[in-house]
């Protein structure tokens, strides 16, 4: 809720509109937008629908910190909605890669464990460095805390890509490809349904009447 603290305090009007966390979102927008690039070449390249939703996710990050460097110095409610769109987005991007994912298991896929596991690594490495960058910021209101849940998901999702690698070269099969493709999209799935529930929570809190209009 907007009023409350955990794991490293509360985040506060300041806070938001701190150059550290500023810096933080620019950075980690270039570094997203990039990899979505790379890693959308790559996974066609390399018929990996793994790599695919991770190009997907890449992108919806990038969205997702432009929107909230434009929010970061505006009144709680515009944060909250903001949150909102980022949680909608991030349903929208799974059911999405679900339902890729179902095509590619019925019509057959043949991915390239090489490029998938190189590409992978490289993208885990960018994301753990994004995420440890916005770790402080994980404690603040849902557009803040939805920016780490974000970087947090890429993350693990990476792992598991580097994972389907390892199992598409073993196995000589799509079925570990697949299997991740559908992890991140349930991954993406939860991590929207989070956001969703604590920025209609910072919602409600501001249409009490007690609430002041500035929060």
């Amino acid at each position: 809720m907007s009023g409350s603290c955990s794991g490293g305090g509360c985040a506060t009007e300041s806070g938001l509109n701190d150059p550290r966390w500023r810096r933080a979102l620019w950075i980690a927008l270039v570094i997203n937008a990039g990899m979505f690039a790379l890693e959308l070449v790559a996974g066609v390249s390399a018929d990996s629908r793994a790599l695919m939703a991770d190009a997907l996710d890449f992108l919806g990050d990038a969205a997702n910190y432009a929107i909230s460097l434009v929010v970061a110095g505006m009144a709680l409610v515009w944060r909250a909605r903001a949150a909102l769109l980022k949680g909608v987005t991030l349903i929208a991007l799974g059911l999405w890669v679900l339902g890729s994912t179902a095509y590619a298991a019925v019509l057959g896929a043949s991915p390239h464990a090489g490029t998938m596991g190189l590409i992978g690594v490289l993208a885990l490495v960018a994301n753990v460095g994004v995420a440890l960058m916005l770790y402080r910021f994980r404690s603040g209101d849902a557009n803040m805390r939805s920016v780490w849940i974000c970087s947090r998901n890429d993350a693990i999702g990476n792992v598991a890509v580097v994972a389907a690698a390892a199992g598409v070269f073993g196995t000589g099969t799509a079925w570990p490809d697949l299997v991740v493709a559908a992890i991140l999209a349930t991954l993406g799935l939860s991590g929207g349904f989070q956001i969703i529930r604590q920025a209609r929570g910072e919602l409600a809190d501001t249409a009490r009447p007690h609430a002041h209009p500035a929060e």
